[in-house]
């Protein structure tokens, strides 16, 4: 154990020295590597900032078996995401080999205008989430599927995928479903229905100013720039060809999200959805389960092995058309692998730096700057943004700044909705955008994109906070104590 007498706390210079060799060497990443700079490189960058900040808490006294619990109880606190996330690796797959994602992809095609796709992406995403209350399920069902309607008209994935979490984002924000619409009335010491009130006077414009953007990139398309009949309906016809569509493969789809309304965890939900994918693949995809199947086995073994394989190392489909093959051969746990390296990494680093007061000497010296309410809250916000980008968590870039402001919040006389609706404008939202973050890097797994891509579509994400920031400097909507305490 360290003794608390030889341990020196950290200067401003020490604070800094390891967000500045992560930041240099997550730049040197992606100007080497590009968009493959999250499947290896970012991961060491940081797991080297680690190291540098390791080193910085020896020289001030700290012992390395002190800083390795920290890293142990920081990982710990991922290890649900971590179960979430293979169980929508194994949902991923079952539900492309079932055909309920390319059933959705079908009808999607079908149904909706390419003038007005990225507002109804948006939209349709944002009600599923408000329905079940969770982004990550929304994405990685509704979201993917319109991935691949972007693709059959010939629409961007980047666009499509910033619309998609826009909506996700959007929707869990203001469901009483939501675990982090829970969490941060909880920390502020505010009350959960009032907390959803008061966030509706910074949400709703954001999301409108996102659907109108969404509307004008749509309708700058004319006809002719958007695909073609022709292309449509060849993907049409090759996914009739290979699969069996019918409405019925969206029943797996509405049991989801019956259990996610119903307030069923978001591990067991996903799995039980998996497992009712492939059900639902040996019952309606024997076709294609069969030209899958290796050859010179027994069918009824070489069935179970497609199936299995399915929910461990997802699907390989040839249909002859690359395009479709690329976007139905995925899933599996074996696919979100890199991406659990990614959140491990990143809540190492996260956890170095919250062991050893780095993190506390920045927020002190942020609230020495914040003299008014404005500031306050602009403060609040960026504290919520740097601890997602630092901590990799968006539960703890809820947690960390509401336990750090609350009482500064108090003695200003500021009510607690004021607090729970700022760290949910600027630490729930921001989290996807962050390629460490455990949002960014489910983001990137679910929808074969990386935060890089589509950072600059998710129009909602990106105008939320700074609509919270300038309530906060113009007074607007910033509720006060009756008596301050």
């Amino acid at each position: 154990m360290s003794d608390p007498q030889s341990i020196r706390q950290p200067s401003m210079l020490d604070s800094l020295i390891p967000i500045v060799v992560l930041i240099c060497l997550l730049i040197t990443g992606v100007t080497f590597f590009g968009d493959s700079s999250s499947s290896g490189p970012n991961q060491i960058a940081l797991l080297l900032a680690t190291g540098v900040a390791a080193l910085i808490g020896l020289k001030n006294g700290h012992k390395w078996h002190a800083m390795e619990k920290a890293i142990i109880h920081g990982i710990s606190i991922s290890l649900g995401a971590v179960l979430i996330l293979l169980a929508v690796g194994s949902l991923i797959g079952t539900w492309l080999l079932s055909g309920t994602v390319p059933t959705m992809i079908y009808y999607g095609l079908k149904i909706i205008d390419p003038s007005w796709f990225y507002a109804a992406t948006c939209l349709v995403c944002g009600i599923v989430a408000m329905s079940i209350g969770s982004s990550w399920t929304t994405a990685a069902t509704v979201g993917v599927a319109f991935i691949g309607i972007a693709g059959g008209f010939d629409l961007s994935a980047s666009v499509t995928a910033g619309a998609v979490i826009s909506g996700a984002y959007f929707g869990d924000k203001l469901s009483p479903l939501s675990e982090t619409t829970n969490l941060a009335p909880a920390v502020a010491g505010s009350e959960l229905f009032e907390h959803i009130k008061y966030m509706l006077w910074t949400t709703v414009p954001s999301i409108t100013i996102a659907l109108i953007l969404f509307l004008i990139i749509g309708f700058n398309h004319s006809s002719g720039d958007i695909g073609n009949t022709d292309s449509i309906m060849s993907l049409t016809n090759t996914l009739e060809d290979t699969y069996n569509i019918s409405a019925l493969n969206l029943i797996p789809l509405v049991i989801l999200l019956v259990l996610a309304y119903n307030k069923m965890p978001a591990f067991p939900a996903v799995a039980i959805g998996a497992i009712i994918g492939a059900i639902w693949a040996l019952v309606f995809q024997q076709e294609l389960i069969t030209s899958m199947a290796q050859d010179g086995i027994e069918s009824t073994r070489a069935t179970i092995m497609v199936v299995w394989t399915a929910f461990f190392d997802g699907v390989v489909v040839e249909t002859g058309n690359t395009e479709i093959d690329q976007l139905l051969s995925r899933g599996g746990m074996s696919g979100m692998l890199n991406t659990i390296w990614l959140v491990i990494t990143a809540l190492s680093f996260g956890a170095v730096l919250e062991h050893l007061g780095m993190l506390r000497k920045f927020v002190e010296a942020i609230l020495a700057g914040a003299k008014t309410t404005g500031s306050l809250i602009a403060s609040t916000a960026a504290t919520c943004i740097g601890t997602n980008l630092i901590t990799a968590d968006q539960y703890i870039s809820i947690v960390m700044p509401g336990r750090m402001y609350k009482e500064e919040y108090k003695k200003r006389g500021l009510h607690p909705v004021v607090l729970s609706r700022t760290l949910e404008d600027s630490g729930t939202i921001t989290s996807p955008l962050i390629p460490w973050n455990t949002c960014g890097a489910f983001m990137f797994a679910a929808m074969a994109l990386t935060s890089y891509d589509y950072i600059f579509y998710c129009f909602f994400n990106l105008i939320n906070p700074v609509v919270a920031i300038t309530y906060g400097y113009m007074g607007f909507k910033i509720k006060k104590l009756t008596t301050p305490e």
